[in-house]
Parts: C-alpha cells; structure tokens; sequence
C-alpha cells in the first residue's frame, strides 16, 4: 500500500459493512494513516480477519436502532469520535412490476435507514470532535440502472441526506460527504452479476461498466480516506462519483 503518512494519527473512526469490500479497504487505508478504527458488520467469520490484525471489531445490524445506539455509545466511552464512515448495504434485482413492497422497502430501510440511523447516534461526538462524516451513495443514485429501483432510490435518498445534513452542521463544524462508486469490484457488485434478473437484456448493465473494468475497493478506500482527513477540509455535501469516468 502506498504511504500516505499518518493523516488519522490520535483520531477515531467507526466504519460500517467494515468486513468486506469497500468498507473493508477503507477499514484498512485508515488504520494504516493511524486511526484506532471500529469495524462493524454482521459477518462474523470476516470480521475474525480484522481482529487478527488488531482491529477492533462489532458483530451487529446498524439498521437496528437499539444496535446502532449502542455501537456509537460503547465506541464513545472510549474517547472521541472523530470519523464515521457509513458502508453498509445490501442490494436487490428485480423487475419493478414483479417487486414487492416489502423487498423494495427492505433496500430503503438497510440503506437508508442504518445510515440515518448511525449518524444521528454520531452526531453529537462529531460535533464535540470537529469530525467528520462519509456516507456511501452511488452511480445508481445520479443515473439510471436497470432492475435496481430499490437499491438506486435508497442511494438517492442517501445522496439527498448528505447534502441536507452537510447544511445543517457547516456552522456547527461537521464536514458530510459521500462517495459514490461505480465498476468496484466488492461482493455487492458481483452479488448483481451472479442474480442477474431472468429475461433481463444484458446490454441494459453493461452500459453501465467502465471501459477499464472492475477495479479494486481500495480505489474507493483512498477517496474516502481523503474527504475523511485534512486534505477534504474544503469538502462539503460533495457527492464524489469514482466509477473511471463512465458516467461523465
């Protein structure tokens, strides 16, 4: 890994859907610069591979809100929050007419909702630490992808939060942004791949692949890393697309 020096030495950092994927690579590129970093997911057996690394782990669902309330009290009773990083989500394939409520809603609520969720927790730590926020939105919240309409309307309503929440702590000294990936290479790209939607017209998801390929979650863990640390200071509400310019 590149040396970036140590722009989270002494600094705090909770990352969600931090045992795979992007959350993973980010969990890693922080506590490489320095940061003390809570990883947490519901995947156990992954989170054992951080923890074998000193990485301070928690197995739980951040879309519950008793858990989510309690994740960001216990890391609090350790010192500052001065990071939140929100990675995790799950996705869906589906044609719109054949898509229940309840599977579109699953999507929003996971989505959405463990990231309303772990940022109203966080909010006031942030305020106290000068910190920071990085929520993960997605190319499919700025243009169309097929079959995808809960999954893209969570990221969207994601994006949307960014933004709101950015305007409403700029006075009060919290920085809120978000990335929003394309052509990564994570469990939740190929899960799309693998569930491809019967009948569905291939063409229809290739457009939406960078003419590079898939590239690794260390290409997101990077850009994260920058909004989250002195270089994003002047960074505010910024939705920043990383998907090799298929999207421009």
């Amino acid at each position: 890994m590149t040396d970036h020096g140590q722009r989270f030495a002494g600094k705090r950092a909770i990352v969600t859907g931090g045992a795979s994927g992007i959350g993973r690579a980010t969990v890693l590129r922080l506590a490489a610069e320095g940061a003390e970093v809570l990883a947490v997911d519901m995947n156990a057996d992954a989170l054992d591979a951080l923890a074998a690394d000193g990485i301070a782990t928690r197995t739980g669902s951040v879309a519950d809100e008793a858990t989510a309330r309690a994740i960001v009290g216990d890391w609090a009773a350790g010192g500052a929050i001065d990071v939140l990083v929100n990675m995790a989500g799950v996705i869906r394939s589906g044609h719109v007419a054949e898509t229940s409520l309840d599977d579109f809603l699953w999507c929003v609520h996971v989505n959405l909702g463990s990231t309303f969720l772990m940022c109203r927790e966080a909010l006031p730590h942030l305020e106290r630490s000068g910190g920071n926020i990085v929520n993960a939105a997605s190319t499919s919240s700025q243009f169309g992808h097929p079959f995808l309409a809960g999954y893209a309307a969570s990221k969207g309503a994601i994006a949307a939060f960014t933004q709101s929440l950015a305007w409403e702590y700029m006075k009060r000294g919290v920085r809120v942004n978000a990335v929003a990936p394309g052509s990564i290479g994570t469990p939740l790209a190929q899960s799309v791949q693998t569930g491809m939607v019967a009948g569905a017209d291939w063409d229809l998801y290739t457009h939406m692949q960078a003419p590079n390929g898939f590239q690794e979650p260390d290409a997101i863990g990077g850009v994260i890393a920058m909004l989250a640390s002195r270089d994003g200071a002047h960074m505010n509400g910024a939705i920043v697309r990383v998907d090799g310019g298929v999207h421009a």
